[in-house]
């Protein structure tokens, strides 16, 4: 499928349209798949445009059976995700201690209650943190970032001899990652 038609159907300078609030009947495949390190991939080729990457982020959601599909008044396009559709490509913290998460499409977020980390395993089996971004779409912890974040981080018991890394922001704990306090990392690490 073309993505002139999907695209004319949305505002390209407007706020991320209220996709959860769409429901079209038309379902169709699209040859598009967001690969594990944040490339999106348009029938075997990179999309090499982030403006284009950015625009086509902000229709996209997650349907209830786990299905990533873009999705317009008119219709859904189901597309192939490999691990999370985002990556986190830089954090930065502010005077109040707030820490700041910033994706590859451009959406930035405060870790707090509603943004919280979360420790998942990718489909090669690193257990690497995630966060929430919007309808159903999380963000992957870029390697880089995770570093950053570890510089920053303290430890807290878990008990059993575990002991669990991560960070404070907005008044809530944020996992990085757990260590087995006597052997090292429990699990792996990006």
């Amino acid at each position: 499928m073309q993505l002139d038609p999907l695209l004319a159907q949305i505002d390209p300078e407007g706020e991320i349209p209220p996709v959860d609030r769409w429901h079209p009947e038309h379902l169709g495949e699209m040859d598009l798949t967001i690969a594990a390190d944040g490339r999106w991939i348009h029938e075997g080729t990179p999309i090499a445009r982030p403006r284009l990457v950015r625009l086509l982020s902000t229709i996209l959601r997650r349907e209830p059976d786990g299905d990533y599909v873009l999705v317009t008044p008119a219709e859904r396009q189901r597309i192939r995700v490999e691990d999370r559709p985002f990556l986190v490509v830089d954090a930065e913290r502010d005077e109040e201690g707030r820490w700041w998460l910033t994706t590859n499409v451009g959406d930035r977020l405060a870790l707090g209650e509603a943004h919280r980390l979360v420790l998942s395993e990718t489909p090669t089996g690193e257990t690497v943190p995630e966060v929430a971004v919007r309808f159903g779409l999380d963000a992957r912890l870029g390697r880089n970032v995770y570093y950053r974040l570890v510089e920053q981080a303290e430890t807290r018991e878990l008990g059993g001899g575990l002991l669990e890394l991560g960070l404070t922001s907005r008044g809530t704990w944020q996992p990085l990652g757990r260590l087995d306090a006597g052997a090292g990392p429990a699990g792996e690490v990006p």
